[in-house]
């Protein structure tokens, strides 16, 4: 009889190898480079859904469950919460009623993050000025995104369910405000695949002073397969660390690794059944083809001064300008779902506060947000990619005095916009009440799970049916809500 402690000396052991597969494939940004691992006939689906058994899991993309109006999306992810008030939602009774204590049938039951019980309205101070032929009311502070304004739809009615920054960007990314659940860009991954051959389909940029908090949650995979992960790219210098050929490796030399490799895995996952390996087989593949692919991608010398001067994009150099054309370029190379994050919003008063900070980081995202509408447009793109812009909630009527002028966080009307890919333009939707609280009718609020309905409907998908069983339930990424905004569909 086997030795108790020899039995389980074993078993610690091939768990170290167990878990040594599955670590592998962090480097080289692999988990999510593994897309290529679809055109080989790698991935094997988990679980048992029904998209899982079906006969195309294992091709490069697959077909919706009806027509489609976008093929791409390029979601720009504002962090901190912008002000709607200060943007997109014109207050003239929250002004006239600067300084006043709010009426209590606005608060009453409300709960807020940081406001003290004795705050006060807030008027703005910018200017708001109807814009282009639909008469969209934009402030000052976003000159570029006013001269978009018959291209983009604007909706003044969303609401959440959390006030703190983390839960509330998981919520807005996956549809939970907790940890655990896949991000829309890898259900989207799931369901469509990718076009793309030598980029994943999943691909993350981030700008501004720090990341995004929730982190690598936002753009995780949870119990999906690793291959849906979104891979964040670097704008400038390596687009991945350690991706490039280390020195002194030659070419002939690095592929007789990789196979030697993928020898080794594929042997490991004959032996094991872990359809994770064959994951980490492909990670490699994709890796290598990404050594020329990814260099190519984020070298802007081959475009025009005009396209750079649009965007206010500086070759080599790191930021949300340089982040939206690489999107540009990304979904014209067939990558599906493009996240950019950019921060920091949290306007709530002192350091940063609604006078010099909100204009500067105004003045960071105006500019290329709008670029990125109008490039689209002129290559013909627009029609077929949906561009999405906003926080994971807004701020509050009543500020905050830190010093300087700020705001806490709203949760029950804040504003978004969208373009493209099947949204039809120059429209508001929704109308908050005349201090900026809540929609004026229950019905008009927009629910995050109804934007995200809305968002795989455009992509040809019904969220209802857009499943995966896990733990003897079947998910999805709207949960048990979300419906189709239909007012905002061409």
């Amino acid at each position: 009889m086997q030795n108790p402690h020899n039995q389980l000396e074993q078993q610690l052991r091939l768990q170290s190898r167990r878990q040594f597969f599955s670590d592998c494939g962090l480097s080289l940004g692999g988990i999510a480079l593994a897309a290529m691992m679809e055109r080989d006939g790698l991935a094997a689906l988990a679980g048992d859904s029904a998209a899982a058994k079906s006969p195309t899991a294992e091709s490069t993309t697959r077909p919706p469950h009806f027509r489609p109006r976008a093929k791409a999306v390029i979601q720009l992810f504002m962090a901190g919460g912008p002000s709607q008030l200060e943007l997109f939602d014109n207050k003239p009774k929250l002004k006239a009623l600067h300084g006043q204590a709010p009426p209590k049938s606005f608060t009453e039951g409300k709960r807020f993050a940081f406001l003290k019980p004795d705050a006060r309205l807030l008027g703005s101070k910018r200017i708001f000025a109807r814009r282009g032929e639909s008469g969209l009311e934009i402030s000052e502070l976003l000159p570029h995104t006013a001269s978009i304004a018959d291209q983009i739809s604007i909706i003044r009615t969303m609401k959440t369910e959390v006030f703190n920054h983390g839960p509330a960007k998981l919520m807005t990314q996956t549809g939970s405000p907790q940890f655990g659940r896949p991000s829309i860009g890898s259900w989207v991954q799931y369901a469509l695949g990718s076009e793309s051959q030598n980029l994943p389909g999943f691909v993350v940029l981030n700008s501004g002073p720090r990341g995004p908090r929730s982190g690598a949650a936002l753009w995780g995979n949870a119990f999906l397969s690793s291959v849906y992960q979104g891979v964040p790219l670097r704008s400038s210098g390596d687009p991945i660390l350690n991706l490039a050929t280390p020195s002194g490796v030659s070419q002939t030399e690095q592929r007789r690794t990789l196979d030697a490799i993928g020898r080794l895995n594929a042997r490991h996952r004959e032996a094991t059944g872990d359809d994770e390996i064959a994951t980490r087989i492909a990670a490699y593949e994709m890796a290598y083809r990404m050594q020329s692919s990814a260099p190519e991608l984020i070298d802007l010398a081959g475009e025009s001064a005009e396209t750079l001067a649009l965007y206010g994009a500086e070759p080599g150099k790191g930021s949300f300008a340089n982040n939206c054309l690489l999107a540009r370029r990304l979904v014209e190379r067939g990558v599906r779902f493009v996240t950019l994050f950019h921060t920091d919003w949290d306007h709530h008063g002192g350091s940063e506060n609604l006078e010099g900070s909100l204009e500067k980081i105004c003045g960071e995202t105006d500019r290329a947000s709008a670029a990125l509408v109008m490039d689209l447009k002129r290559r013909g793109l627009l029609e077929d990619t949906l561009v999405v812009w906003g926080g994971e909630f807004g701020r509050t009527p009543m500020g905050e005095d830190r010093g300087s002028l700020g705001r806490d966080h709203h949760i029950e009307a804040y504003s978004m916009w969208l373009a493209g890919g099947g949204v039809k333009p120059g429209q508001t939707i929704g109308e908050t009440d005349e201090l900026g609280f809540g929609p004026i009718e229950p019905k008009q609020q927009v629910h995050v799970h109804d934007l995200q309905a809305t968002i795989l409907h455009l992509l040809g998908l019904n969220h209802l049916k857009l499943t995966y069983r896990f733990q003897g339930r079947d998910f999805r990424l709207t949960d048990v809500g979300g419906e189709v905004l239909h007012s905002l569909l061409a």
